[in-house]
């Protein structure tokens, strides 16, 4: 956008001032966090007037990971959604379709900046919930970028209750699990916390493409109620399940889960710990509660159909990946050519 000037941040102290807040994911909030946890590091990308007012802001956080079995070291940056963008007075003569093609103008500024700046070093970069499925499209195919269609799912929360949306099947299931003394709440001792921890990298141990952040991320996010929440699942006194949600912008999104229901298959801990996630987000007062990360759509996806009996909408959208390795990237634009 002409007039405008792209930077990129990656201290804390010399974040500029008038930082948008709304959305949680490209909020200062979560540069602290992020910056706070061993092997992130956050970039905040800005486009900024020349006296200096902020107009656009992106947040991708770069994470380092390693292992000794099998051996690797590599890093990845993460960007979920296109960022946000300053409301400005337009007049009756202003179309809906300006504003977009402005808005698209200034991602592909900001995505241009940060690509340049990640370099060769970064293996891949990912990025996925935007908005609109087609948002972006030519800036993020001019930076190489190259779609993977993707599964994505959200509860309504405001038009009907979440009872109302499950099957008589299901509510029955739920029902007979808090009879026989299953509940949910809050994190609420370092015991709880050790063990939530302890439960979410059993679960996700085998699971390579799940990235778990170190266990200072869960412990910010534990002391930003305001932005999220950790819950465990109980049955006499074993945690048998957990999540940890983030609230954004009127919005609730559930990013991390696991559950022992294999072990306790008869209380069924899935169940109740989704559920929980879906009451309380309704009791609070969010429009949606999105389900972060449903997997690729496959004919057959066991995850995702047991998501959808809690009556969610899916919904197939874009994820976007660029390889650094520019042989690999062609090779895979090829193969995930739309």
């Amino acid at each position: 956008m002409s007039g405008h000037s792209t930077k990129i941040y990656t201290s804390g102290d010399t974040l500029p001032l008038g930082l948008m807040e709304e959305n949680y994911f490209h909020s200062p909030q979560f540069f602290a966090l992020c910056q706070q946890t061993p092997r992130h590091r956050p970039y905040m990308v800005t486009l900024e007037t020349e006296e200096g007012e902020i107009v656009a802001q992106m947040l991708a956080v770069v994470r380092y990971r390693t292992s000794w079995f099998p051996p690797y070291y590599y890093m990845h940056c993460r960007i979920m959604g296109e960022g946000v963008y300053r409301e400005e007075e337009r007049g009756e003569q202003k179309e809906e379709k300006d504003e977009k093609g402005e808005r698209e103008e200034a991602f592909g500024q900001m995505l241009q900046a940060l690509t340049s700046k990640l370099g060769p070093r970064m293996l891949y970069v990912e990025l996925s919930h935007l908005s609109q499925k087609m948002f972006g499209y030519r800036h993020l195919r001019d930076n190489r970028y190259f779609p993977v269609r993707w599964m994505s799912i959200h509860n309504s929360l405001h038009s009907r209750t979440p009872e109302e949306r499950i099957s008589s099947t299901l509510k029955k299931r739920i029902d007979m699990a808090y009879n026989r003394g299953v509940v949910t709440d809050e994190v609420s001792s370092e015991e709880d916390f050790k063990e939530f921890i302890k439960l979410l990298r059993h679960h996700n141990w085998l699971k390579p493409k799940r990235y778990i952040p170190a266990d200072e991320f869960f412990r910010q996010l534990h002391e930003q109620p305001d932005n999220s929440r950790l819950f465990v699942t109980r049955y006499k006194g074993r945690i048998v399940g957990c999540s940890a949600v983030i609230y954004s912008h009127h919005q609730a999104y559930l990013w991390f889960a696991a559950y022992r229901r294999k072990t306790f298959v008869m209380v069924h801990p899935r169940e109740l710990t989704i559920w929980h996630a879906i009451k309380d987000a309704h009791s609070r007062g969010y429009e949606h509660i999105f389900f972060m990360d449903v997997g690729l759509p496959f004919r057959k996806n066991k995850f995702r159909d047991f998501i959808l009996r809690f009556g969610g909408k899916p919904v197939s959208t874009y994820r976007w990946f660029r390889c650094s390795i520019k042989w690999a990237n062609s090779l895979l634009s090829w193969i995930y050519r739309d």
